[in-house]
């Protein structure tokens, strides 16, 4: 199991200020070999655009993957999208992954003057379309909601795209038929979801007439405190679920806040499950937490 880390983009707590760079080389001293930022216009907390701050490190990113997990192409517009995809490919030297997803927030479409009802099909038509930019195989084709223009310069090699998908059916019927890969969702999912949705992946790749493709999957939104006080613990995970609209007592079984052990033996039973990477979330202290995972986390999986 490898590990990223997403960038510190929302003002969790009130208080978080983390320079950017400082960040990246606290990641990769734990032991990250993945650095990641992910899309909202409108959030219940300030939130730095992900795309621009992935751009602003790239020159303290070494040899790590930088990642979007997940942009939104339909928010943005999927020519848009691929324009910054493709100068990243190219600035990060073939580093980069493009993660992408519909969104779930109607309050980013709305700012976008997008009709959030019309989500899903814009969606796939717009993965559809940045499939073929970023492979350099421009589709002619005409579609319902987007133009087909020439899109210069192309990628001088292909870049990955991988899915965002909280594990539906039809999700996942979208992974195995536009991706590169699986995104899911920590505090979305469980271990038994997703070793299910691996199930599903590969009975789907398997069907008549397709190509059998073993598509990793990875665990983005891996929200992270370590700490050996319950009561901290607790504060945290109150919090978060108020953020996030969850129910604390699901998501403690889901996310790595607690104890080194709990984070250990969440991780061991992700990775039981089949996921081949996780992005962590660090929050409170975000440099301290990182040094944490490293030191107290990472060392002690199987």
């Amino acid at each position: 199991m490898w590990f990223g880390a997403h960038l510190p983009l929302i003002d969790v707590d009130g208080s978080q200020s983390v320079p950017l760079a400082r960040y990246v080389e606290a990641a990769q001293g734990a032991g990250c070999t993945a650095i990641c930022a992910n899309d909202h216009l409108v959030f219940s907390r300030p939130w730095l655009d992900g795309l621009v701050a992935l751009s602003s490190v790239l020159g303290s990113t070494a040899d790590m993957t930088v990642a979007t997990t997940v942009a939104l192409p339909v928010i943005r517009g999927p020519a848009t999208l691929a324009k910054a995809a493709a100068a990243l490919g190219e600035l990060s030297g073939g580093r980069f992954v493009l993660g992408v997803g519909p969104g779930s927030s109607a309050a980013d479409y709305a700012a976008a003057g997008i009709p959030f009802d019309e989500r899903w099909p814009r969606f796939d038509e717009a993965v559809h379309l940045l499939r073929s930019w970023l492979a350099g195989e421009p589709e002619t084709t005409p579609g319902r909601f987007y133009g087909r223009p020439l899109l210069e310069p192309q990628p001088s090699q292909p870049i990955p795209i991988w899915i965002g998908s909280w594990g539906s059916a039809a999700g996942l019927r979208r992974v195995g038929r536009l991706g590169d890969g699986w995104l899911a969702s920590a505090y979305n999912t469980t271990p038994d979801r997703i070793a299910a949705g691996r199930e599903y992946l590969r009975a789907d790749q398997n069907r008549p007439g397709r190509p059998v493709r073993d598509l990793p999957i990875v665990l983005a939104t891996m929200w992270t405190h370590v700490t050996e006080s319950p009561a901290r613990a607790q504060a945290w995970l109150d919090d978060l679920a108020r953020m996030l609209r969850r129910d604390p007592d699901t998501i403690a079984e889901q996310l790595l806040i607690g104890s080194a052990d709990h984070c250990v033996r969440t991780l061991t039973r992700f990775a039981d499950a089949g996921v081949d990477g996780v992005v962590l979330w660090p929050v409170g202290d975000p440099l301290d937490q990182l040094r944490r995972v490293g030191d107290a986390v990472i060392p002690h999986l199987r």
